[in-house]
C-alpha cells in the first residue's frame, strides 16, 4: 500500500465542469467556494482563447461564480508563456482576439505581418478569409506555425460553430505544414499552470470533463484525476479509453465534501 499523497493544488477545466456556456452546473458555486476557502491554490483552466482572465471571471461571475482573475489560466497565456520560453521578444501574425493578442503583448512580442518569427493561430467568431491567406502565406514564406488548442468546434447557443483546430486544418491542408499545438491535450498546457502556482504533479489533482484533453493531458503531466460526467464524456463512453481517470464523479457537486477532506491529507483514489 502506498500512503496517501496530499493534495496541494487544484486543476479545473471550465466548460462542462463549471458551466454550459453562461449557465452553472449545479455545485460549481460551492465547489469553487471550497477551493479558495481551503487556502490551496487552484487554477480554473479553459482552452478558450478568445477571452483574456478578466472576461472569463466576469463570465463567470454573472453565472455567480466567483474566480479571482489570476486565477484563470487559458490557451492563450499557455501559449504565450510558451513563446516567450522559445524565442523571448519575437514576433507573430496573430490571427485571434484580444485573449490571444493580449496575452502576446504582455510578453513584449510585436504583432506583425511582416517577416514574422510565428504564425500564431487561436479562436475567434470571426474568422477572416484575408488574414487566413495572410498567415497561410507567411507560413509558406518561413514563419513557424503555432494554434492556441486542436478543439475542431466549439458549442454557441446556436449549435456548433468551427473551432481553431478546423482552421488549423485548412492552413495546414494549403501549406502541407502542421502546427505546434499548445493547449490541452499537450500535456505542456498542464505543466505551464503547474509551474504559475509553483505546484509539483505528485500533490495536484486535475477536474475535466472530457477524457480525450483533460484527462489524458492531466495523466501525461504526472496529475491524478477526476472526471465529471456534467459535459462531454458520457459514463458509457469511459471504458472505450485504454486510460482511466483516479476517480468518475456525476459532477463537482460531489467534489464539495472532499475537498476539506484531501486537503487533510486522504488520497483521491480513496
Amino acid at each position: 500500500m502506498t500512503p496517501a499523497r496530499p493534495v496541494e493544488t487544484w486543476l479545473t477545466d471550465m466548460d462542462g465542469v463549471l458551466v454550459h456556456e453562461e449557465d452553472p452546473i449545479p455545485g460549481a458555486a460551492e465547489f469553487v467556494a471550497a477551493l479558495r476557502s481551503s487556502g490551496r491554490p487552484f487554477l480554473v483552466l479553459t482552452n478558450n482563447s478568445i477571452f483574456t482572465p478578466r472576461d472569463l471571471r466576469a463570465r463567470l461571475g454573472r453565472s455567480g461564480i466567483d474566480v479571482p482573475e489570476e486565477s484563470i489560466w487559458t490557451s492563450a497565456l499557455a501559449t504565450a508563456d510558451f513563446l516567450a520560453e522559445q524565442r523571448p521578444g519575437g514576433s507573430a501574425f496573430a490571427v485571434g482576439e484580444a485573449g490571444l493578442t493580449t496575452a502576446l503583448h504582455d510578453i513584449g512580442y510585436v504583432l506583425t505581418d511582416r517577416d514574422p518569427d510565428y504564425v500564431v493561430l487561436g479562436e475567434t467568431r470571426t474568422y477572416s478569409f484575408e488574414a487566413i491567406t495572410t498567415a497561410i502565406r507567411l507560413i509558406e514564406a518561413g514563419a513557424r506555425f503555432i494554434a492556441t488548442n486542436p478543439d475542431p468546434s466549439g458549442p454557441s447557443a446556436q449549435g456548433t460553430l468551427p473551432a481553431t483546430g478546423s482552421v488549423a486544418a485548412l492552413i495546414s491542408t494549403a501549406t502541407r505544414r502542421r502546427p505546434y499545438f499548445v493547449g490541452k491535450p499537450n500535456p505542456l498546457m498542464m505543466r505551464s499552470a503547474l509551474n504559475r502556482l509553483e505546484a509539483h504533479s505528485e500533490t495536484t489533482v486535475m477536474v475535466g470533463d472530457r477524457m480525450d484533453t483533460d484527462i489524458v493531458s492531466g495523466l501525461e503531466a504526472g496529475l491524478r484525476t477526476v472526471l465529471v460526467l456534467s459535459g462531454s464524456t458520457g459514463a458509457a463512453e469511459v471504458e472505450q479509453f485504454p486510460y482511466r481517470p483516479t476517480r468518475v464523479l456525476d459532477s463537482v457537486a460531489d467534489l464539495v465534501p472532499l475537498v476539506e477532506r484531501l486537503a487533510d491529507g486522504d488520497d483521491v483514489e480513496g
